[in-house]
């Protein structure tokens, strides 16, 4: 099963929002911030386009006939069709090219994308007995090809995995771990539209799981980070209670009962905490920061709020405020990437380069991959007129996500000045 470390409470705001300039080259610096149905796939029309291709190299036999049935495997009913993965186009399927690896192949990939097919049942029955132990080969395999970050591969062998065994709940999960990290992945890159897709995602199948008949505990422990991941306390609370009362792995059951009594005693619970989140989410941040006021005279010591009352301040521009409310949260015990991150940001806007630095330095040594990070180092850079490293900081964020929109337009700039970083006209104030 996937399973990333998973995050103790503590505050990691949604990735953009006032206070994050992304289009002027001296300002380009990445924050932390980032009708329901039952279905189980994704959304209709991107699964529907990907099922019309997986199957497009699918071609159903039967193996009626003479020449046909002299190479009919054992097992196999002559009297319905079955489809076989065709490893190139073909105009007339030669009986004696079929192999059992290829039928099998082509009943996976079936099952995979149209398991509701009419003989589905006898399909599954052949594979099973033919393969007794691919149930669980396949979920390895999911599991490796998602943790290399090949989203779509894991995808589909999950999918083959859950057409094979239906009433198996190991698919759902996985699926659900892997569009989180995927949405994670996604956030840290900038992309919060398409992170809130695998989110979406990932909730359907959590739903999906949570709704089953028989409790599957690893469901709800997961679930319930997912919900902290996503600030609603409430539901955290009611599925890591559930599964504390399933007695299921007393490792995660202690953890359990230690988040909850972290969200308890840092004041997660308290609805001034929620409120303050909710205004600065909704970009209504004077009364997000009114709020985070309030909680931080009730609960002087949870670093928390103080991480709040710096988000709060750093959207509206109050650049020395902000820093004083991060660096308080850092005396009253945070330890996070996001909150040097956060410092640092403020400490950029107020000319604190050489501090900003330290801070932003101290962020990467915590989180060696985080793609904004890295990012906010080569402007710092850039501010301080070290081109070159700065050059090399956005080619650095580029090979841990190609896709990185801000890395991009830095080099993009570059380039269009003639490949020297010097030549932009773009000096450091």
């Amino acid at each position: 099963m996937i399973e990333k470390s998973r995050r103790e409470p503590g505050m990691k705001p949604p990735a953009r929002g006032k206070g994050h300039a992304a289009l002027n080259p001296q300002k380009k610096v990445r924050s932390a911030e980032h009708g329901e149905n039952s279905s189980t796939r994704p959304l209709l029309e991107a699964f529907e386009e990907r099922k019309k291709l997986a199957l497009s190299s699918i071609v159903f036999i039967r193996f009626d006939g003479k020449a046909a049935q002299s190479h009919i495997p054992e097992g196999i009913d002559p009297s319905i069709p079955y489809p076989v993965q065709l490893q190139a186009p073909m105009v007339k399927l030669n009986p004696a090219s079929i192999t059992p690896e290829s039928l099998l192949t082509g009943m996976l990939r079936v099952l995979a994308w149209d398991p509701d097919n009419a003989n589905g049942a006898t399909y599954r029955a052949y594979v099973r007995a033919v393969r007794p132990e691919l149930f669980e080969e396949l979920i390895a395999a999911g599991v490796q090809k998602a943790e290399s970050k090949e989203w779509l591969v894991a995808e589909e062998i999950f999918f083959a995995a859950s057409g094979l065994d239906p009433e198996r709940p190991e698919p759902f999960i996985n699926l659900a771990l892997m569009h989180e990290e995927h949405a994670k992945q996604l956030s840290d890159a900038g992309d919060e539209a398409q992170a809130e897709k695998e989110d979406e995602l990932a909730h359907k199948y959590y739903q999906h799981l949570l709704a089953a008949k028989q409790a599957f505990p690893p469901a709800y422990y997961h679930a319930a980070f997912f919900f902290l991941r996503k600030h609603n306390y409430d539901r955290t609370v009611s599925l890591l209670t559930s599964y504390i009362g399933m007695n299921d792995d007393e490792e995660r059951t202690n953890k359990a009962k230690s988040i909850l009594e972290k969200l308890s005693s840092m004041g997660y619970l308290d609805t001034l905490f929620k409120e303050a989140y909710d205004f600065i989410q909704m970009g209504e941040e004077q009364k997000g920061l009114e709020r985070a006021k309030q909680f931080v005279d009730k609960f002087p010591s949870v670093w928390n709020g103080w991480f709040l009352v710096g988000w709060a301040h750093r959207r509206l521009g109050n650049w020395s405020e902000g820093a004083q409310a991060f660096a308080t949260a850092l005396e009253k015990g945070a330890e996070g990437a996001d909150v040097f991150n956060e410092l640092a940001i403020c400490q950029m806007e107020m000319g604190d380069l050489e501090a900003a630095r330290s801070n932003l330095e101290r962020a990467l040594r915590l989180e060696p991959e985080n793609v904004k990070i890295i990012v906010n180092l080569g402007a710092l850079s850039y501010r301080q007129g070290r081109y070159k490293e700065a050059e090399g900081f956005f080619r650095a964020a580029l090979e841990f996500d190609p896709e990185d929109r801000i890395a991009k337009e830095w080099l993009k700039r570059f380039d269009s000045a003639g490949g020297s970083a010097e030549s932009t006209g773009e000096q450091n104030q």
